[in-house]
């Protein structure tokens, strides 16, 4: 069309900005999108909601609200998928107050919230760590005739078990079952994550063996979930069993495995054990990332080997690994003294100034 000297109407820009995000090339629909306003095709609500879901899927709510209120200055008006949209984008950053906030504009709006938008609400609250609030959401969309899904109640499952809250994280399992809606792999990986933060070796192998009854067949998030548990419990014996498995299986063990071993055995001061998996991702042809690193220099840290701490702090950076506040954290807490608390503060500094400095991370 624009070789004919006819630019492309609202219809074939959302088509195409659809068709880069279903490819995940986000910053090709960025592009789109800047390229739609300067041809002077004023996008329509879908396009507008589109680049929502695009920056709150990569955590820029700052950009979605952003494009938010440039909608409403273009007199676009939002709908319920747009609010929502929005909603989520609060909600993956936990900025509950913001997300309900949205929620009571789209009420203002004349909009009648549907399940999806309490789904979003309800996240946001579980993300900021008021289950609680969570439920409160649920109680509501119950009370209002708005039917919770099976997401809702996954929702309330993460809720309580990121908050410790296992047995209520329990009888929401367990009362979605009795709604008549079968638990999904999700569904039972959500509660296996909270029963296996507490070291519940127990219920964790009981959540196994539900899903293995329910013809469900644990997946690598599963199985690292397990691994999690019995380290945590100290049972190290069948957490390496539990990696043989793993690595002779038909799920493959990934850097989040590698990551819970290494963090295990270097809090559990199996400096050999820590170092030989560490080196092992060498073969295994996987890749160190912030966390592994991180966990490596925690281990030696809380032995107050500053020393060998900053060694390895130096091989993170050559290796192309750019800390984090964590990092940093774990590295000053190796110090003993002000003069090793200055060094570390300078060599953080030096090392990464392209980048914001992770002290203030």
């Amino acid at each position: 069309m624009r070789k004919h000297g006819v630019p492309p109407g609202v219809v074939v820009y959302n088509a195409y900005i659809d068709g880069l995000l279903k490819g995940r090339n986000s910053q090709k629909a960025i592009e789109v999108f800047q390229r739609m306003k300067r041809d002077k095709c004023q996008p329509s609500t879908d396009t507008y909601t589109m680049m929502i879901n695009l920056y709150g899927k990569a955590s820029q709510s700052s950009m979605a609200i952003k494009v938010f209120n440039a909608m409403k200055t273009e007199k676009c008006r939002p709908n319920i998928c747009t609010y929502t949209a929005l909603i989520n984008a609060f909600a993956r950053e936990g900025f509950c107050e913001k997300a309900e906030e949205v929620f009571e504009e789209l009420q203002e709006a004349g909009l009648e919230p549907d399940v999806y938008t309490y789904n979003a609400l309800m996240e946001a609250y579980s993300r900021a760590g008021f289950p609680h609030g969570t439920s409160e959401i649920f109680s509501l969309m119950q009370h209002m005739g708005c039917e919770p899904d099976r997401a809702s109640y996954n929702i309330m499952v993460d809720a309580f078990g990121r908050a410790g809250l296992n047995e209520d994280a329990e009888t929401v399992f367990e009362e979605l079952k009795r709604q008549g809606i079968k638990p999904t792999m999700k569904s039972h990986m959500l509660l296996l994550s909270a029963h296996s933060k507490s070291g519940n070796i127990q219920k964790c192998e009981d959540i196994i063996n539900q899903m293995l009854k329910s013809g469900l067949k644990p997946d690598t998030f599963v199985l690292n979930s397990l691994l999690n548990a019995y380290g945590k419990a100290g049972q190290f014996s069948k957490m390496e069993s539990v990696l043989e498995l793993m690595e002779n299986g038909p799920f493959e063990a990934d850097i989040s495995t590698y990551n819970i071993l290494i963090n295990i055995y270097g809090r559990a001061g199996f400096f050999s054990r820590m170092e030989e998996l560490f080196q092992s991702l060498v073969w295994k042809k996987m890749k160190a990332d912030v966390v592994t690193w991180t966990s490596r220099i925690g281990a030696y840290s809380r032995k107050k080997k500053y020393s060998k701490c900053l060694e390895i702090f130096e091989e993170m950076v050559d290796s192309g690994c750019c800390p984090d506040g964590g990092t940093a954290r774990v590295l000053l807490s190796s110090c003993s003294s002000d003069e090793e608390v200055e060094e570390v503060s300078v060599i953080i500094r030096t090392m990464h100034k392209d980048v914001k400095t992770v002290l203030s991370a």
